[in-house]
């Protein structure tokens, strides 16, 4: 590492498009309409938090990689900790609005909405101390578990990082790979059960601490912030996939994309035997979702650049792609009232068209205000900029 500068870093719209279109899958997922099924995993069994997660860690690795290689050490572990601190405040106040605008509405409407009643079950039965450790991010209520993972390995990542650019990826991935296999053996409960409750008497039960069950998920996040990471790194190579590498990866993908749309079972691909549909599960990214993550991937790396070159450049997506941690907590705000409001009864097609329209117009709008902000605070800096440069001593 050194004090040398690097050129400024290129901002990749295909990535920003691809993280809008993620954030577009969640909203209509999370959004109770009679869309939400058929466009849940739309590629497979995989679903839009996988790739959020994955390009998330992605740009992260890309963007404080080179921040490490250019000031060191110290100013990556800054910029890290100066994003938890912004994603924890988006998580506070997002949890405010669920234990007042929300309750509120539960409370005052006497809403009978089970998904509401599930929402608010703890924190209702014991409100202290659901405020109390929901701000320590041990009690997540449903929607509101995946910011707390977020902060969790952005405050993980500057020692990770500031290790593995100094030695290789090679032991930090390996660890990672072990405690992804312990989690699908049940190790995170355990630990729950034993040490947060019976060592430390924390008090809230293992349901009430978030569906995403962290030891797996951490594997996700930190092999995305290795493959950011490597794209700096002074001996890198550009990403050769071997040729039966690519053919597996595409027979993987289609097949998985069939068994998802064809077969009867939907979205659960084997039916009614819960054994072997944790294969695939979600919360403990079982191994068999991300084999099938794996080769969508793969896949897209190396046919997405080719299939954009013959589509019109969506920068809408872009937009909301690029203020993701935002249009992310927009559409959470947007779920929780569409849910206390309206609820999952059925409506008329008009309706559901109607009220979906709404919601990407606001999170539209959310996205069009953060991008108007960050341009006027770059054209602040731009002057104040050029003055420092223009000060320093010359020759």
């Amino acid at each position: 590492m050194s004090d040398t500068a690097l050129p400024p870093p290129r901002r990749y719209w295909e990535i920003d498009a691809v993280r809008g279109l993620m954030l577009v899958l969640m909203t209509i997922t999370h959004v109770p309409t009679r869309f939400t099924d058929p466009v849940g995993q739309p590629f497979g069994f995989v679903s839009a938090a996988e790739g959020f997660v994955l390009l998330s860690a992605f740009v992260s690795g890309l963007v404080y990689s080179r921040i490490g290689y250019a000031q060191g050490v110290d100013a990556m572990r800054r910029g890290f900790w100066k994003r938890a601190v912004r994603i924890y405040m988006s998580q506070a106040a997002l949890l405010l609005f669920l234990f007042t605008v929300i309750t509120a509405l539960a409370i005052g409407l006497h809403i009978e909405e089970p998904q509401v009643k599930d929402l608010l079950k703890y924190y209702l039965a014991h409100p202290h101390e659901g405020f109390l450790y929901s701000l320590l991010l041990v009690y997540q209520p449903a929607l509101l578990d995946i910011l707390p993972l977020y902060i969790l390995f952005m405050l993980l990542s500057p020692w990770v990082m500031a290790w593995a650019l100094r030695h290789g990826w090679r032991i930090p991935m390996l660890l990672s790979a072990l405690l992804w296999a312990c989690a699908q053996f049940g190790m995170t409960p355990w630990l729950h059960e034993h040490f947060m409750m019976g060592l430390l008497g924390i008090p809230i039960p293992f349901n009430e601490t978030g569906s995403f069950d962290t030891f797996a998920w951490q594997f996700l996040w930190f092999f995305g912030l290795w493959m950011g990471a490597s794209r700096n790194a002074p001996d890198a190579q550009p990403i050769v996939i071997p040729r039966p590498v690519l053919q597996i990866a595409v027979v993987v993908a289609v097949g998985c994309l069939a068994w998802r749309h064809l077969s009867p079972w939907g979205q659960a691909p084997f039916g009614d035997h819960a054994e072997l549909n944790l294969l695939f599960d979600k919360w403990r990214l079982g191994p068999l979702r991300l084999l099938d993550l794996a080769a969508i991937g793969i896949v897209a790396f190396r046919f997405g650049p080719g299939w954009l070159s013959h589509l019109p450049r969506p920068r809408w997506l872009e937009t909301m792609g690029s203020a993701s941690l935002a249009v992310f907590c927009a559409h959470l705000v947007a779920v929780l009232i569409v849910v206390a409001l309206f609820g999952h009864r059925a409506r008329p097609l008009w309706a559901d068209v109607a009220l979906l329209g709404s919601v990407f117009l606001w999170l539209y709008a959310v996205a069009w205000a953060v991008a108007r902000f960050e341009a006027r605070e770059r054209a602040a800096a731009a002057p104040s900029a050029a003055v420092l440069a223009d000060a320093r001593p010359r020759g």
